[in-house]
């Protein structure tokens, strides 16, 4: 009597079976790939803002201090949005007639605030507070890159569970004199000998519980 079936239809079978266990793990597997991409993350994107502001103008060229716009960063889990206020402080005089300032102009008189588009925003389990970071010794710089050098800002580090750790568990790699933290071209003579130092200097814990960021 004939085999009902011929004995390749065993090979095609196993290549089948493959073929379908290794798209579904395709199926699980893509989406969690695909989240840990720039591109997911809008890492390197430069983002939109209704005013055309250039840190590299107010940084480099007029010498302000990131706390001068960004003070809540030092007392606050959020740095903080400058207010219309203090823009129209210096541009009350300063290129007060200039149509790239028609936004402001118009934020200020009105009394609504302009809608700033976020640039870094991590997810909504995440919790972060900027003040314990920059008390303890930790650079804008290290986060947010050279803004300074930005004419609109965009997101340099990846912000993933990862990065963060890396930096909670040797935190004297990163941490710098209170006087250099927003200092964008400040680099240590000797981190290995000053990191560990400021660590104890500062009380800097090495936290890597859940609940430190997860809460």
């Amino acid at each position: 009597m004939a085999a009902l079936f011929r004995p390749w239809t065993n090979t095609a079978f196993r290549i089948a079976l493959l073929g379908l266990v290794g798209g579904v793990g395709a199926l699980v597997a893509a989406p969690m790939i695909w989240v840990r991409t720039p591109n997911w993350r809008r890492q390197l994107d430069q983002i939109d803002q209704p005013v055309e502001f250039d840190h590299r103008h107010h940084v480099q060229d007029d010498g302000i201090d990131c706390l001068y716009c960004h003070k809540e960063a030092t007392v606050s889990a959020t740095a903080g949005i400058p207010s219309t206020d203090l823009c129209m402080g210096c541009h009350n005089q300063v290129w007060n007639q200039s149509p790239m300032l028609e936004p402001v102009r118009r934020s200020y008189f009105s009394g609504m605030p302009i809608p700033w588009n976020r640039v870094h925003d991590v997810p909504d389990y995440v919790y972060f507070n900027h003040a314990i970071h920059v008390n303890k010794g930790v650079g804008c710089v290290t986060c947010h890159g050279r803004v300074d050098e930005m004419g609109r800002v965009y997101q340099v580090a990846d912000l993933s569970m990862q990065w963060c750790l890396e930096c909670h568990r040797q935190p004297e790699r990163f941490v710098r004199p209170l006087d250099r933290i927003t200092d964008m071209t400040w680099v240590s003579a000797d981190q290995s000998a000053l990191g560990p130092y400021l660590v104890r200097e500062y009380g800097v814990r090495s936290i890597t519980t859940c609940t430190a960021c997860h809460r």
